[in-house]
Order: structure tokens, then C-alpha cells, then sequence
């Protein structure tokens, strides 16, 4: 008889679902996929419908459901809160407690009507970081690991060290709110007018147009550090405990300027302003790191939480920290806490042992829905759609590959659906990291995004050391480390430039995903995750010589990765994306004939745009 636990994260940010059957992940999915509501907070309904799907399973098969953190101990801080900053934010708390008092303090009501039943045993609420760090260290290929966890905050601890073994998981070390590295990074993201909790990768990714000018002033003034990555911040120039935004007015104040208007001019300042943050970023990552290290003295290091998708901090813990290798759970999110809190019950409650596999025991995060050839075709069919049907992998790989060299931007639909933030093959969009004009065409034609946001390259495992400064034995499987491009691959540039006119120039024999610091996020791709992307690109690299690619994620702006085939089609018909390889079949814009145009200003009003 199967044990069946079924992980949630919900009501907070970024829903999830994640179902274990005997240990073994059956399917993980973000509710936003299906609800095409980006960061869907709601119970994921249609998350947990899919899971349920793919095990073969109702409800009351349910053995054990786990909650990703303790909300009773959320409603503590809460209150605690509010008694330390009265009456000071009375609105904030206002607005709070009636949904505390009406839901999140009934979670087990909640979930056992939204389940429609209770699971056999009982429902188990791990702490937020305790899943995280489960998240981290279960699926991770090493038998023993240090574990950090940073992140916003979950219900007390924004940063915590602990230490895997086996099938057991302890923490020993944490850091409380309202000291957090996580509300320090999304405090200057609101400051420079980008979106909280959605926002971050923006301003990581306008960080390298700027000089760090003011990181010596928010060591100062802003974070007190110390050498083993303890820090506390001067809570004077934040208002996220008592407010309704993450600064204030004295915040401002010492940087001279007011907050950015979001969709405002981007100014040399807010770059300025983005690279600061981020060096001071990394250098508290990187302290904590070899401070877990010390405590620990462990050779390996497991990361989740928010803070952990921070990859350019990823890339300086992996070249300059103590340790021999690191995984980063790639749903570091609160998504991932789903999946950590099942598998936290079922190895470290139940105590069940644990196989460590040599990869890792994520298969890819290729845990979402796939669909199947025919259904596809039966779907293309009904809208009269023209496509090519490739009769094998070789012959699609090789008619994608030469539509690539060609310069049309591919929207590439395979398998099943990512797990967490990170487009990684199945639901992308693909051009050649060659072209100089890539890196702009699809952020002004395709993704209706900011001119100035990189891309990240997917390159052949085998060939990853070729082109970027990352050890042979090190992978980045899951687009979490920036590392940068190999100065026999650069090119010279005029040093005098400033801000976003370094977009103009040709950095690399890659200039489509050599950000303007010549650093890059990059994504290594092999045939055991990832056959059949391996497979194109294998034949892009013997028609050109190249085993890079760019890769982003399958949407546009505002919207979520698309997850179902009248997604991608919708997607691909919204933008001026040049095919879509659906499966098997190639569907060339330039074909389509009788099929209506979608309405661009009604498609993209749909999302919510910054």
C-alpha cells in the first residue's frame, strides 16, 4: 500500500502544489500556470487537480497533507509587531487581521474543504525555513550538506544555517525578523520603482549598468554586518513592519532622490543605486556561506529561499566560498516549500531513508503537465492551423536548428512544464546567442519587457567550460549561477560608455546573452534532463559551430510561463515570435494563412503589467 503526502504552499505568494507517492516526487506545479494569474496566492486548486492526475489518485488517498509553515506562529509576529510599532500602523494591522481571524488561523478547515477531504493520518505544519531547507537538501545529490536558507521572511526566521545528514535534517542557526537580507533587496526594489516580490530580477539584472557608489553608505547606515554574516538593519529607514510600503521618506532622504514612478525613466542613478545593493548582497551571501562552512564543516552547501535565486550571489559562493559544490533547490520560492514540507514529513517525520542520486532527485524540475502528440494535433487541427510534422527526433532537430540559424526566434513547447521561476527547455523561447540584435528584438517584440534585461544562455554541458569561467565538475542545470564569458571569447569595447548605451555593443562571440559586465546566466544542458532540447542544440552546434543558445522563458511580460498548448498558441499569435514548435510539430508564422491575428492590446491587457 502507497503512502501519498501532498505538499502546499498557498494564501501567502506563488502556490504550489507537490505530491510525493513511497518518497518519490509524482508532479509539482505553480496554481499561477493554470490560472494565468502571476504569483496566484489561492489555494492551488488546480495545482493539486493535476497532481492527484498523475498518481492516479482522489483525495482520500491522501495519507499525510503538509502546510509549508506554521501560521499560528505568522499571527504571533503579526501581533508582535503591531505592539512594538503602536499605534504607529494601525492601518497595516487593520487591513491584516480580518483575514487572519476569517481564514489563515482555520488552515486545516480551510484545506480539508478545498481538498474536499481530510488526508487518513493528519495534517503537518512544518517551520516556513524547515521547509525550505527540506526543499534544499532532500532532492540535492549529496549524502551530507550544510543547508542555508534566506528569503523575505517566513514566520520568524529570515536567514537560517542547518545541517543535512542522511535522512535527517537540523537547523542551528537563524536570523529574526524584521532583520532580513530578502526585505533589504525587495526595499530597494520598491525604492527603484520595480514590483515587490516580482521585481528583484530586474533590478539584479540592471546591476552591472551601474557602479556600486553607495555601498559603502548602506553598510553604514543601513546593515550592520558582522564576519560570520550576522547583520541587523537600522529599521529608521524602512517601513514594512508598520506600513504599507517597504521605505520611507528618511530612506530617500539619504539617497538624495524620491522613489522612481514605476514605468518612469530609468536613470544612471537607479543603476547606481541596483549595483550597490547587489554587492552588498553578495557579500552578506557569501559571509553566510562560509560561516555555514565553519559551524557545520561540511564540503557541500544546499540553498533555498528567495535570496537563493540570486544567482549572480550563486556564482561568488561557488568561485570564492569554501565549498567543493552546491545545489540550489530551483523553486527556492515559496513554491518550493510545498515540495520541501512533503518531503520533510516523509524523511525526516516518518523517517524513511533516502537514495541519493547522482544528478539529483528533481528529474530536471520537469514535474508539470505534458501533453501528448496526438491531442496536440487534434487541438491544430480544430484552428486550422499549418504545420509541419517532423516524423523523428532527428529530422526536428535539425529542421529547428536551421530555423534557428536563420535568425527566427522559436517558441519551444516539450514535455512537461517547469517547476518554479526558471524556463529550462520545456517551456521556452529560443534564438541564436550569436546575433547581435537578438538580445533586443526579443525584449521589444517578443516580451514587451525593458530593453535593458539580459538573457540567459543554455549551452551543452560538454561544451560549458569553453565558454564560461565554470569548472568542469560543476553543471548549472537549472539557470541558478552566473558565471562569466571566457576572455578568449570577449571582445574589445569603448570603456567610456555609461548606463544602457553599453546595450549598443558587441561583447562576445555570444554579444545575445553576454550581459554588459560580461557575465551571464547560464543554463547546462545534457541529454539525461533534457533530451531533446540536447538534441537540437547538438545539431545547431555541428551546423555552426555553437553549442550556445539564448533561452527564456515561453510569455510575455505580466504573464506566467504558458503551460497548456492553446497557451503557447496564444502566446505565439500575441507576439511576433517567428515559430512555435509544439512536440513534434512546426507551426511557421509566415504559413498561417486563415488564422486570425490575436488582438495584441487586448491580449496583453489581460496581465498586469509593473
Amino acid at each position: 500500500m502507497s503512502t501519498y503526502i501532498l505538499g502546499i504552499s498557498a494564501y501567502y505568494h506563488d502556490s504550489a502544489a507537490a505530491l510525493l507517492r513511497d518518497g518519490e516526487i509524482v508532479a509539482a506545479a505553480q496554481e499561477e500556470r493554470f490560472t494565468r494569474k502571476k504569483h496566484d496566492a489561492d489555494f492551488p486548486t488546480s495545482a493539486t487537480k493535476f497532481c492527484f492526475e498523475q498518481a492516479g489518485i482522489t483525495a482520500e488517498d491522501l495519507d499525510f497533507v503538509a502546510f509549508y509553515d506554521k501560521p499560528i506562529l505568522k499571527f504571533h509576529r503579526l501581533l508582535e509587531t503591531y505592539v512594538a510599532f503602536a499605534p504607529v500602523g494601525f492601518r497595516s494591522f487593520q487591513k491584516a487581521l480580518p483575514v487572519w481571524l476569517g481564514q489563515k488561523l482555520h488552515m486545516r478547515r480551510m484545506m480539508t474543504k478545498a481538498l474536499g477531504h481530510k488526508p487518513k493520518n493528519r495534517y503537518v505544519f512544518p517551520e516556513h525555513h524547515e521547509s525550505h531547507a527540506a526543499s534544499a537538501f532532500f532532492p540535492s545529490p549529496f549524502e551530507d550538506a550544510a543547508v542555508v536558507t534566506m528569503d523575505g521572511v517566513g514566520e520568524w526566521a529570515t536567514t537560517s544555517i542547518g545541517v543535512g545528514e542522511g535522512n535527517r535534517l537540523k537547523l542551528i542557526r537563524e536570523i529574526r525578523f524584521p532583520h532580513s537580507l530578502g526585505l533589504l533587496y525587495s526595499a530597494f526594489t520598491y525604492y527603484c520603482g520595480f514590483k515587490v516580490n516580482s521585481g528583484e530580477y530586474k533590478l539584479m539584472g540592471l546591476a552591472p549598468y551601474g557602479e556600486p557608489r553607495f555601498a559603502e553608505l548602506i553598510f553604514d547606515k543601513l546593515i550592520d554586518l558582522k564576519e560570520d554574516g550576522s547583520y541587523r538593519l537600522d529599521l529608521d529607514y524602512f517601513s514594512y513592519c508598520q506600513g504599507l510600503t517597504m521605505t520611507n521618506d528618511r530612506f530617500a532622504a539619504l539617497f538624495g532622490q524620491p522613489r522612481r514612478s514605476p514605468e518612469s525613466e530609468l536613470t544612471q542613478f537607479q543603476m547606481d543605486v541596483a549595483a550597490s545593493i547587489q554587492k552588498v548582497t553578495e557579500e552578506v551571501m557569501l559571509r553566510t556561506a562560509r560561516y555555514a562552512h565553519e559551524v557545520t564543516g561540511k564540503s557541500n552547501l544546499c540553498l533555498a529561499g528567495g535570496v537563493a535565486l540570486n544567482c549572480v550571489g550563486n556564482g561568488v559562493i561557488l568561485r570564492e566560498g569554501p565549498f567543493d559544490r552546491i545545489w540550489i533547490q530551483p523553486a527556492a520560492g515559496d513554491a518550493g516549500g510545498a515540495l520541501g514540507a512533503a518531503q520533510f514529513v516523509w524523511h525526516h517525520l516518518l523517517g524513511k531513508p533516502r537514495t541519493v542520486q547522482p544528478a539529483d532527485a528533481q528529474r530536471g524540475s520537469l514535474l508539470g503537465p505534458k501533453y501528448e502528440p496526438q491531442d496536440i494535433k487534434a487541438f491544430l487541427d480544430g484552428q486550422s492551423v499549418v504545420y509541419e510534422e517532423c516524423p523523428d527526433e532527428q529530422h526536428l532537430a535539425d529542421r529547428v536548428a536551421e530555423l534557428i540559424e536563420q535568425e527566427n526566434v522559436i517558441g519551444w513547447f516539450q514535455g512537461p512544464m517547469e517547476f518554479g521561476p526558471r524556463a529550462l527547455g520545456s517551456r521556452s523561447i529560443i534564438g541564436d546567442a550569436r546575433s547581435p540584435k537578438m538580445q533586443s528584438v526579443m525584449n521589444l517584440k517578443i516580451k514587451f519587457r525593458e530593453s535593458f534585461r539580459p538573457f540567459a544562455p543554455i549551452v551543452l554541458r560538454e561544451h560549458a567550460s569553453d565558454y564560461f569561467d565554470i569548472d568542469e565538475r560543476h553543471d548549472s542545470p537549472y539557470m541558478l549561477i552566473v558565471a562569466p564569458v571566457k576572455e578568449d571569447k570577449r571582445k574589445d569595447v569603448d570603456q567610456g560608455l555609461f548606463g544602457l548605451d553599453k546595450l549598443k555593443q558587441v561583447r562576445s562571440v555570444i554579444p545575445a546573452v553576454t550581459h554588459v559586465d560580461y557575465s551571464a546566466r547560464l543554463q547546462t544542458v545534457d541529454g539525461e534532463r533534457n533530451p531533446r532540447l540536447a538534441s537540437m542544440m547538438r545539431a545547431f552546434h555541428q551546423r555552426t559551430g555553437s553549442p550556445v543558445l539564448i533561452n527564456t522563458s515561453f510569455n510575455v511580460r505580466g504573464e506566467p510561463i504558458v503551460c497548456t498548448p492553446q497557451d503557447a498558441l496564444r502566446c505565439f499569435m500575441g507576439t511576433e515570435m517567428d515559430v512555435l514548435v509544439l512536440e513534434n510539430f512546426v507551426i511557421r508564422r509566415v504559413d498561417q494563412k486563415d488564422l486570425p491575428e490575436v488582438d495584441r492590446e487586448k491580449y496583453l491587457s489581460a496581465f498586469a503589467l509593473d
